[in-house]
C-alpha cells in the first residue's frame, strides 16, 4: 500500500519503521523535520497525504488533529482510509471524522497501548472506532504496527476506550504503590508482597507486569531508575481527558479525579520526564 504518515515522533516513528520493513511505501511529514530510514519526506502534511491508499496521523492533542485535518482531507484520495492514532478528546476524533466524511474519506480513531518499547516491537494494542468497512481496511496495517486491534464501536469509540483504560491504569498504579509503600513501612518485603498479591485478589497488571519497585517482578522502568516507558506527563494528559470526558456526560468518576490531581501534584513537582510508577517515591 501507499501509505501517508503523519507525526514522526517518539511513537509515530517506529510505527511507520514497522510499515517499511513490512513493504509498503510510506511518505512521511514530521513538524520537526524527523526522518526515518526507508520513509520519503514530505515537505508538507498535504503532500504526504497526497494519493495515498491510507493516511496516519500520530498527534500531540485534539487541537493539532483538528488542524492538521484541516489540511490534509482536501490533498486524500476518495475511498482511501484515514487512520488517526493520537490520543486525544473524543469530541476532535468525531470532528476529524465528520471532515474525512465530507470529502469522501473512510476514517477510524485508533489510539493505541504499549507505549514506545509496543511501537518499536510492533506489539501495540489499537482501540478503533469507525464503520467497519473503514476497520476493514486498515486492520491490515495494525496488524503489522501492533498484536491486537479491537474495533469498539463508531466514530470516537477508540478513543473512549483508551480514556477509560488509562483511568483505570492511573488509579491502579497509585493503589499498587500505596501498598508497596505501607510494606515497606511495615517491614513488609517488596518481593513477598509480590508473591502474594500477583496471585492473589489484589492482582492487577500495575503490580504483575510493571511493579514499581526495582528488582520485583518483570523488568520495568524501576529497574531503569523509572526511565519512562509512559510519562508521568503522558498519563496526567489521559487523566484530564477522562475528566473532561466524564464531565461531559455527567458520569462519577472520583478515583479518577483524586487520581488526576496526584499526578498533576507529581507531574509539577518533580516527575516530569519520570515513568508514572516513579510515583511510588512521591508516595514513599
Amino acid at each position: 500500500m501507499k501509505i501517508g504518515f503523519i507525526g514522526l515522533g517518539n511513537m509515530g516513528a517506529p510505527m511507520a519503521a514497522n510499515l517499511v520493513k513490512a513493504g509498503h511505501e510510506v511518505t512521511g511529514f514530521d513538524v520537526a523535520g524527523v526522518t526515518v530510514d526507508g520513509v520519503t519526506p514530505a515537505g508538507s502534511a498535504p503532500e504526504a497525504a497526497g494519493g495515498q491508499d491510507a493516511v496516519i496521523t500520530m498527534l500531540p492533542n485534539g487541537a493539532i488533529l483538528r488542524s492538521v485535518y484541516a489540511e490534509i482531507v482536501d490533498a486524500g484520495t476518495a475511498g482511501s482510509v484515514f487512520i488517526d492514532c493520537s490520543t486525544v478528546d473524543v469530541e476532535s476524533a468525531r470532528a476529524a471524522h465528520e471532515m474525512a466524511a465530507a470529502k469522501g474519506l473512510l476514517s477510524v480513531d485508533a489510539p493505541v497501548s504499549g507505549g514506545v518499547g509496543g511501537a518499536s516491537a510492533g506489539t501495540l494494542t489499537f482501540m478503533a472506532g469507525g464503520s467497519a468497512e473503514a476497520f476493514g481496511l486498515a486492520n491490515p496495517l495494525f496488524e503489522i504496527m501492533g498484536k491486537k486491534a479491537v474495533h469498539c464501536g463508531d466514530a470516537g469509540a477508540g478513543q473512549s476506550a483508551k480514556i477509560c483504560n488509562n483511568m483505570l491504569l492511573g488509579i491502579s498504579m497509585i493503589g499498587t504503590c500505596e501498598a508497596f509503600a505501607l510494606a515497606e513501612k511495615l517491614g513488609l518485603s517488596a518481593q513477598k508482597l509480590f508473591d502474594v498479591v500477583s496471585t492473589s485478589s489484589g492482582s492487577c497488571w500495575s503490580v504483575n507486569a510493571y511493579c514499581p519497585v526495582p528488582g520485583v517482578g518483570p523488568q520495568s522502568p524501576a529497574d531503569n531508575d523509572y526511565k519512562p516507558g509512559f510519562a508521568a506527563e503522558l498519563m496526567l494528559k489521559d487523566l484530564k481527558l477522562s475528566q473532561q470526558a466524564a464531565s461531559s456526560v455527567s458520569a462519577q468518576t472520583p478515583m479518577g479525579a483524586h487520581a488526576t490531581e496526584l499526578y498533576d501534584a507529581f507531574v509539577n513537582d518533580d516527575g516530569k520526564g519520570r515513568d508514572f510508577s516513579a510515583m511510588i517515591e512521591r508516595l514513599k
